[in-house]
């Protein structure tokens, strides 16, 4: 027989936690980020907008923690240990999930497009997040394989990076074609990232 779980104070906070946060979610996804008000985020959350500053301490902070909760290159934590192949593998695998993730993640997409827009102190310090865990992929992995063609690698990455955020961007908006390729579709998508494998590896072989 399975065990009933108990509805207690702390379960009941973190589910009404999380419904806040899925409202921010389905608020930005639907309305956008200038929907993001203390009323209709409780309204969308089916809760009363005290708990906002009960949880989260406003509604500020709330963003914050959703913010962080759906990037991609701030969830990066543990730098991989006994890499033999100067990082590359490593690369190819990370950028391809990056393009994978903000392709299903439309919320992602919304704050990519919000941090373009508008200044706000969640979303610098999303981008001073996303910076420090890439520097310490650079440092640990890569620097010291490219030697002093090491700004050219980061650079080559940088190009790939906002790259890949700009086409899934474009294709959720006004149309998926891009460069003869549709980047709503998977042949489309898997030339992006045969293109990715390609130039890391020019890059490793030729800088």
């Amino acid at each position: 027989m399975k065990r009933k779980i108990v509805e207690g104070p702390i379960r009941s906070k973190e589910k009404s936690k999380q419904k806040l946060l899925n409202a921010v979610g389905k608020l930005l996804k639907t309305k956008g980020y200038n929907a993001l008000k203390v009323n209709d985020i409780a309204l969308t959350a089916g809760l009363d907008k005290k708990l906002i500053y009960n949880y989260f301490g406003g509604t500020d902070q709330l963003i914050d923690e959703y913010i962080r909760s759906h990037d991609f290159w701030s969830n990066i934590i543990e730098v991989p240990s006994e890499i033999t192949d100067g990082g590359e593998a490593l690369t190819k695998e990370m950028l391809i999930s990056q393009f994978d993730y903000m392709f299903k993640n439309k919320e992602f997409q919304r704050i990519i497009l919000w941090r373009l827009s508008e200044s706000r102190k969640s979303l610098k310090k999303l981008t001073d997040k996303q910076e420090e865990n890439g520097e310490r992929l650079f440092e640990a992995i890569v620097d010291s394989h490219f030697g002093k063609n090491a700004a050219r690698y980061r650079a080559i990455t940088a190009l790939l990076v906002s790259g890949l955020y700009y086409l899934n961007m474009f294709q959720a908006v006004n149309g998926s074609i891009f460069c003869g390729l549709d980047m709503k579709t998977e042949e489309g998508r898997n030339e992006v990232k045969e293109a990715i494998n390609f130039l890391i590896e020019q890059s490793y072989r030729n800088l």
